[in-house]
Formats: C-alpha cells, sequence, structure tokens
C-alpha cells in the first residue's frame, strides 16, 4: 500500500487550532494522508508514555510513523566512542519505531570528513554491520522494523544512490530511503525526467531485488542547491530547482511500486503530501 505524508507538522496544522503531534494522525486522516515521519534530527525529546500514545492515535487512523534517527549520526567518526553514540542512537529509534508501531527508522549514515572516500565508506560499512549484529544480540522487537539509510544532499556526507544500494545489500534489515530532493541536488538539477527515476529504481530491482524496491521509502522536496549541494528545502511553489514530482509518480506507477513517500517541503509539508497524492491519483486514473 502506497502511503503520502509530511515529515512533521505544517503551518496550517497549528492554525487550525492543534496544539499536540498527538493531534496529527486524526488530523492526517481526516486531509486524506496515512503517513507521517516524526523527526529527532537535534535529539531524542519525547517521552516514553507520549510515543506510545502517539502510535495508539497513529493505529486508530491508520497513520503509518517513521522514525528520523539524530542527523549526528556519523558511522564514520574516526573515535571508537563516537561510533558507540551512533550505535546508541539508532538503538534509541528503533525504540520509538515500536512505540510508535512504526516500521521504517530513516538514518543519516555518515560524513566523510578529513578520510579518503573509500576509507570513510568501508569504516561506515564495517560500523554497520557491527551495529547489526549487536541490536540482533539484544532482546528488543525487530520484526517488520527497517533501517533506511537516506541518499544524501552534500558531496561531504556519504550517501550517492549507489553508495546507499550498496549498504542495503548487507543485510534484510536495511532498505533505502531515496531522497529525490537530495539526488537531484548532487546532480545540478537532473531530476527532470522519468529516465532519471528509472535509473535509481532499475539498479535498486538489481541490487536490492523486489521487495526491498517496492517498499523503499522516499523523502520528496523541492530544494536549493549550489555547487557544494543542498542548501535549503523550498516548498512546492518553487519552479526554478525542482525536482517535480510528475515524473517519479508515474515511474512508481509504471513499476508497481508501494513506498512509503514522505515531504519534507519547508512549512507546507502536509499541504504538498496532499498535492502528491492527487498527483498520483489522477495519474492512475489514465
Amino acid at each position: 500500500m502506497i502511503r503520502f505524508g509530511p515529515s512533521g507538522n505544517s503551518q496550517i496544522f497549528y492554525e487550525e487550532g492543534n496544539k499536540s503531534s498527538l493531534q496529527a494522525p486524526s488530523w492526517l486522516k481526516s486531509k486524506g494522508l496515512t503517513a507521517y515521519e516524526y523527526s529527532f534530527g537535534r535529539g531524542y525529546n519525547m517521552t516514553r508514555d507520549t510515543a506510545q500514545k502517539l502510535g495508539e492515535e497513529a493505529e486508530k487512523n491508520d497513520v503509518l510513523i517513521s522514525v528520523h534517527a539524530p542527523f549526528y549520526i556519523n558511522f564514520a567518526n574516526p573515535l571508537e566512542e563516537m561510533a558507540e553514540k551512533s550505535f546508541n542512537y539508532v538503538l534509541t529509534g528503533l525504540n520509538y519505531l515500536n512505540w510508535f508501531k512504526g516500521e521504517h527508522l530513516v538514518v543519516h549514515l555518515a560524513t566523510q570528513g578529513k578520510m579518503q572516500r573509500t576509507e570513510a565508506l568501508n569504516l561506515t560499512k564495517r560500523r554497520l554491520i557491527s551495529t547489526l549484529e549487536n541490536l540482533k544480540s539484544l532482546n528488543i522487537n525487530l520484526n517488520n522494523k527497517y533501517i533506511c539509510p537516506e541518499t544524501m544532499g552534500k558531496f561531504s556526507q556519504i550517501g550517492s544512490a549507489e553508495e546507499i544500494i550498496e549498504f542495503c545489500s548487507l543485510d534484510n534489515m536495511l532498505i533505502p530511503t531515496f531522497d529525490f530532493g537530495h539526488l537531484n541536488c548532487l546532480t545540478a538539477g537532473k531530476f527532470k525526467e522519468k529516465d532519471s527515476y528509472k535509473r535509481i529504481f532499475d539498479l535498486s530491482f538489481e541490487k536490492l531485488g523486489e521487495f526491498k524496491t517496492k517498499n523503499c521509502h522516499i523523502h520528496f522536496s523541492k530544494i536549493e542547491y549550489s555547487s557544494k549541494g543542498e542548501i535549503r528545502h523550498l516548498d512546492f511553489d518553487d519552479d526554478y530547482y525542482g525536482p517535480n514530482f510528475e515524473p517519479l509518480a508515474q515511474v512508481i506507477l509504471d513499476y508497481k511500486l508501494e513506498p512509503t513517500i514522505i515531504c519534507e517541503s519547508a512549512n507546507f509539508m502536509a499541504e504538498d503530501a496532499l498535492k502528491m497524492l492527487n498527483i498520483y491519483e489522477n495519474l492512475k486514473k489514465h
């Protein structure tokens, strides 16, 4: 089942009188949206009791919650104690996922830093494998739980489409998050036609198979970029930077994909998620 929803709460959510994210699932259902990403990008700041209540509301309203782990995870950090912190951020994220009754934990894997790219990639791979081994040795519920490494928008970060697909081949628990706004930044605006999107999914089908590709996690927003990559998120009113959603929607239909699609537009994420849903539904009719 394909799902659409926002990352966080739009301005309109509060303008309509809502005060708490506990109200988000019923509000999203009223708009026709069925997904919601809760970002802990700057750290975990929700009590277990609140998280469980949010999970109950999500289940009641058929809204699937994904978790975004802290931005400062870095499996390529040369210090082992910092790598241990990254492991704990992932573990905590999985706990929240259980409380939210969700499936996808989105993770920024690493930053290259002063290392050579190959060195950073090898260290990230080793740390990721170790993380998965440690997680599986713990007594936590990992059923239908997926760690979803995200494609990144800056050249200094680990996370090209090829790199993320390669990492996701390491274990059944790893499913890619394709952030097409980020990928558009890395290619200086090349995601304009269906072929750009097809290339990503074709590679994913080849390397990861049908299940991981059809059930991938997707982030979508228009993003301003420079020669170094991502600068800032925009909303769908932007007609300069892109990318546009229509070609992706058509590829999703052509390939019969069933992803969860999260909109990360600035301030208008729910409105733009609804625009994506309407584009998809209209294409589906033709």
